[in-house]
């Protein structure tokens, strides 16, 4: 199957980047051209497979869309839609924004066994409410689980689960077994009966690779390493890092056993077990994508997100094949489309990936890049996204500014939407010195003179100084701006009765 970048799925979702592939099928980040929004999409291959097994595969899918969208909890990829088009199946799921547990392990050698705790207690918990439908995933490993910016876990891929029911073992029987052997559980090697015990086998494997670094069994052929999951014992990891709890050492261990009589009774048990050794509350590091958040201060708000902006997704160029140059000029025109068409996010997301390119093609000062970082940080606004547009617009104000001197009405124009930003950031102070440093400027004529402008920088002055707290400083300045308002406008001009309204509420003015 032959997926192009740009192409339409169900008339809604715009393919954008290639993220994953498998022997089943494809996963994308897209765009959900309705909502406006990022969402993943898993398409389904039936070429690959025929007869029978092709009529299989798609039960199989409809059943993971089903059953999928039936458990609800925040440890879980969110279903949003599911479909077929032509011969293809599709499922649309929910962009999750942070790093697989496989490149996140990559990242950390040795893996803080603290850390591994975290992760393996928030799954205990994805799994338990897995069961409970009742459910047996099959396939959990680091690729199939995503750790977001603000720690927490999330389960991407019940792909290959399926309702344990009458014809659980038959679907067991078609094929080869479901799973990736280096997680795969003996009995589910053997293609017998599986479980939740099944699940938490592959728990253990996990756990035994965050720890130690490299999963229990590994082997240069499948079936070398599931005749290693039958027949060998796994290697206690102490003895690779005596650090680790000896409890954690057991728990392992015990997951790890080849009868699931043998293995913890439930997801739950081996949550019990794993708080044992979770840290106790206290205060987060403030770095990204650290497990242990979530149990230092639950539910707590993220106090450190308010000043560093989580990643945002680089899309591939939709009008740019990936072996050549990006086209700015194509791409320039993708973003006028899609602004016509109110795709907000989407054009955010090509400009932003785009601006490098076009800089190199160009020059960093060029008036095409110019023109394009004015566009970035507009649509940034535009989208809600202000604490991006920031820093943008900061710079387009002193590049302009030194160009063209601080009294030039483009480089105040940026310098007013940066405080713009500052207010919708919730950061009055920085915001009002902002503005009082732009209203001479406004109210110069000789200068950068514009009343409209002046008129609703002083308003929104007088809206700040009550937002820090000097009230009769905001009753002042609103009293004057209503009289030079009613003076040059009237008394029935829209900010004038804005402004009689907000001195109202604040009780200084009767009538």
């Amino acid at each position: 199957m032959t997926v192009a970048t740009g192409r339409v799925v169900a008339g809604r979702y715009e393919l954008s980047t290639l993220i994953g592939q498998g022997g089943m099928g494809q996963v994308w980040t897209a765009y959900d051209q309705r909502l406006d929004r990022r969402v993943a999409v898993k398409l389904l291959r039936p070429d690959k497979v025929a007869g029978q097994e092709a009529d299989e595969l798609r039960r199989r899918f409809v059943r993971e869309c089903r059953v999928t969208a039936q458990v609800d909890h925040p440890g879980l990829v969110t279903v949003h839609d599911a479909g077929s088009e032509a011969e293809e199946l599709f499922l649309v799921m929910q962009y999750v924004d942070g790093v697989d547990l496989s490149a996140h392990l990559a990242e950390r050698n040795p893996y803080p066994w603290q850390w591994a705790v975290a992760v393996a207690a928030q799954l205990c918990a994805v799994l338990s409410a897995v069961h409970a439908v009742p459910i047996v995933h099959r396939d959990l490993k680091p690729r199939n689980v995503m750790v977001k910016q603000d720690g927490t876990v999330t389960v991407l891929d019940l792909g290959v689960a399926s309702v344990m029911d009458a014809d659980t073992t038959r679907l067991t029987h078609t094929g080869t077994p479901i799973g990736s052997p280096a997680y795969m559980a003996p009995e589910q090697a053997m293609g017998g009966a599986v479980g939740p015990y099944t699940d938490l086998y592959a728990l253990g494997v996990l756990l035994h690779e965050l720890l130690s670094g490299d999963v229990p069994f590994s082997g240069s052929t499948a079936l070398g390493v599931l005749h290693r999951h039958l027949y060998e014992p796994p290697l206690p990891v102490r003895r690779i890092r005596p650090e680790v709890p000896e409890a954690l050492e057991a728990l392992v261990l015990r997951l790890l056993a080849k009868d699931p009589q043998h293995r913890p009774a439930s997801a739950q048990e081996v949550y019990e077990d794993l708080a044992l050794l979770l840290p106790a509350r206290g205060t987060p590091t403030g770095a990204p994508l650290d497990p242990t958040r979530p149990f230092l201060r639950p539910h707590a708000p993220w106090p450190d997100r308010a000043r560093t902006p989580a990643p945002q997704p680089v899309p591939a160029t939709p009008v740019t094949p990936a072996d050549e140059k990006p086209d700015v000029a194509r791409a320039v025109d993708e973003v006028k489309r899609l602004l016509g068409e109110g795709r907000i996010t989407q054009a955010v997301d090509i400009l932003g990936a785009i601006l490098p390119a076009a800089a190199e093609q160009h020059g960093e000062h060029s008036p095409v890049v110019r023109t394009l970082r004015k566009q970035y940080a507009a649509t940034l606004m535009d989208d809600g996204q202000y604490r991006r547009a920031l820093p943008e617009l900061r710079r387009l104000a002193d590049e302009r500014a030194a160009e063209a001197g601080q009294a030039d009405p483009q480089s105040l124009r940026f310098r007013y939407d940066a405080a713009q930003c500052l207010e919708q950031l919730g950061e009055p102070a920085a915001a009002l010195t902002e503005y009082r440093a732009l209203l001479p400027y406004y109210e110069n004529q000789y200068v950068s003179g514009d009343p409209e402008l002046a008129h609703d920088v002083r308003r929104r002055i007088g809206h700040l100084l009550f937002a820090v707290g000097d009230r009769p400083a905001a009753h002042d300045t609103l009293a004057r701006l209503l009289l030079d308002v009613e003076r040059l406008r009237g008394p029935g001009h829209p900010l004038a009765t804005e402004v009689r309204r907000t001195l109202q509420w604040l009780g200084q003015v009767r009538g």
